[in-house]
């Protein structure tokens, strides 16, 4: 039995420590927009007028840190942007903030970019390539990911054209 193909992932909530300081991540440097806030407990965000893409919440984690290494949890939220301008703007946005990454890795069926948020939660921003492109294995069946390095100012580049 398989699971119907029109499913799809719906929004996903973070606990953070702090909402102004996860929106002055979300909001002020990625872009999204504040679709719902709820005081200091809850602020619900968009790309786009959806009701919300990513909820943020302090509901047990106020003040608190960030998992220690070695504990179950969220390895990372992946934003998919429609195309590589637009992720190359994110990494503008980002590189004028002075946000540290983590990486970038081009996967072959993907770009990607890798960094934490100010809470610690793993977040990854990335385009999906056209699945034509996609490398397959020689049987055609499936795809062959693999992990080469992004052009980060060819990516920069792509944003400014």
């Amino acid at each position: 039995m398989s699971i119907d193909p029109a499913v799809n992932i719906g929004h996903v909530h973070l606990k953070v420590a702090d909402i102004d300081r996860a929106l002055a991540f979300y909001r002020d440097i990625l872009g999204f927009e504040v679709m719902q806030r709820n005081g200091d407990e809850a602020a619900f965000i968009s790309a786009g007028g959806y009701h919300h893409h990513l909820g943020l919440n302090t509901w047990e984690s106020r003040g608190g840190g960030p998992p220690q290494p070695g504990t179950t949890g969220l390895y990372h939220v992946a934003i998919r942007y429609p195309d590589r301008r637009s992720l190359g703007d994110a990494l503008r946005r980002l590189a004028e903030a002075g946000w540290p990454l983590e990486g970038a890795t081009d996967h072959g069926v993907s770009e990607a970019i890798y960094l934490r948020d100010p809470d610690g939660n793993g977040v990854e921003l990335y385009r999906d390539r056209p699945e034509e492109e996609w490398p397959r294995p020689p049987n055609g069946k499936g795809v062959q990911m693999y992990n080469a390095p992004v052009d980060l100012d060819a990516l920069l580049a792509e944003a400014d054209a």
